[in-house]
């Protein structure tokens, strides 16, 4: 199986908005997904820098696993991945974030762990805020050409709010559509949290269940990181 890529921590879907010019974001992350095959992740570290105004870029740096039953667990060099968020309209102006997100997925080390071929998602992300409340999502479109794979649309939506100062709830649903000639399509249901440490340190996770074929495709799936900010 090949996981939603991950967007807007910790959710699959993403926001609008990008790093803040001249600051970075650098999450140390684990995530995956169970079947009833076994497991699928990836551990690692995700860098984000506020190239310019409006525009971040990013690079991602995975180490894969895959658990499965009878076999001995795979772990490798998974997909990097490369990306720039060029945010083009803003909610101070129209009432709307939005954003264009393209990454760029180079192939894994090993054909055990992750995709061996290179992939492009060209996603559009929106949001607005209303008070306490956050609503953000959208989806795109994966160039996903090798081998048995094929390409497929991802899309998800997510409402949040600040409960305290220093911590947001929200919930999520997300669509994927089949990535292979083999493979099904995904829908999965999560929720999560940010909690803020401090300036600095912020934790954040999810957990939530699949409900469209979920045995082939997530059981449940999870996705936990430490976030530095300067």
């Amino acid at each position: 199986m090949a996981l939603p890529a991950h967007g807007g921590p910790p959710y699959v879907s993403d926001d609008p908005e990008p790093t803040d010019f001249r600051h970075f974001e650098i999450y140390a992350f684990n995530a995956g997904a169970s079947t009833r095959s076994g497991l699928d992740g990836a551990a690692g570290i995700d860098f984000n820098y506020g190239a310019v105004r409006n525009l971040q870029l990013t690079a991602l740096l995975p180490v894969g696993f895959q658990s499965e039953q009878h076999k001995p667990t795979a772990v490798n060099l998974s997909n990097v991945e490369l990306a720039a968020k060029y945010r083009f309209l803003h909610q101070a102006q129209i009432g709307l974030d939005a954003a264009l997100f393209p990454r760029l997925f180079l192939p894994a080390g090993s054909s055990s762990v992750g995709d061996s071929h290179t992939s492009l998602l060209v996603p559009l992300w929106l949001e607005r805020e209303m008070g306490p409340w956050s609503m953000f999502g959208g989806g795109g479109y994966d160039f996903n050409r090798g081998g048995s794979s094929r390409d497929f649309f991802q899309l998800g939506f997510v409402i949040a709010r600040k409960m305290i100062p220093n911590l947001q709830i929200g919930a999520e649903v997300y669509h994927k559509s089949a990535d292979s000639l083999e493979a099904k399509d995904s829908t999965g249901v999560d929720g999560g949290f940010i909690y803020d440490l401090d300036d600095h340190l912020h934790l954040m996770g999810s957990i939530g269940p699949g409900i469209q074929n979920a045995n082939d495709t997530n059981r449940y799936s999870w996705y936990a990181a430490l976030l530095t900010t300067f």
